[in-house]
């Protein structure tokens, strides 16, 4: 009987501010396979999304690492392209359906967003909850 190979499967994020929408995203990506984080570094962060991370990329790669079901994390850019899933023999990108990656839609599957949960919204709060505690 031939053994079945288990797939690798990626799934990117940034992590700024890590949250729940995170977390169901990688439960639902170990349905898949063998699960690895594609975690983009501080300069791609301040580069595609116009801030400084809250967790410098050795933090939120300790905290990625340490969640249940992930098997290794990857520095990468904040676009995963075809060569990179081909370069790390990835079977399948994972993401959420804020997906701006160009690989091929047959190697990727895009999930939807947890509701009302994004590190946006989380820093957002906090700024609030910062400026009235301090007016």
């Amino acid at each position: 009987m031939k053994k079945k190979k288990i797939k690798k499967i990626l799934v990117d994020m940034s992590c700024t501010l890590i949250h729940h929408g995170h977390i169901r995203l990688i439960k639902k990506a170990k349905k898949y396979g063998k699960v690895f984080i594609a975690l983009c570094s501080d300069q791609e962060i301040k580069k595609k999304k116009k801030i400084i991370p809250e967790l410098k990329y050795s933090h939120r790669k300790e905290i990625v690492s340490s969640i249940k079901g992930v098997s290794g994390v990857i520095k990468s850019k904040f676009n995963i392209s075809n060569n990179f899933l081909k370069k790390n023999k990835f079977d399948l990108l994972i993401h959420g359906s804020d997906n701006q990656n160009t690989v091929d839609k047959k190697y990727t599957k895009v999930f939807k967003r947890t509701k009302n949960i994004s590190s946006t919204m989380l820093r957002k709060r906090a700024a609030k909850n910062f400026k009235s505690k301090n007016k």
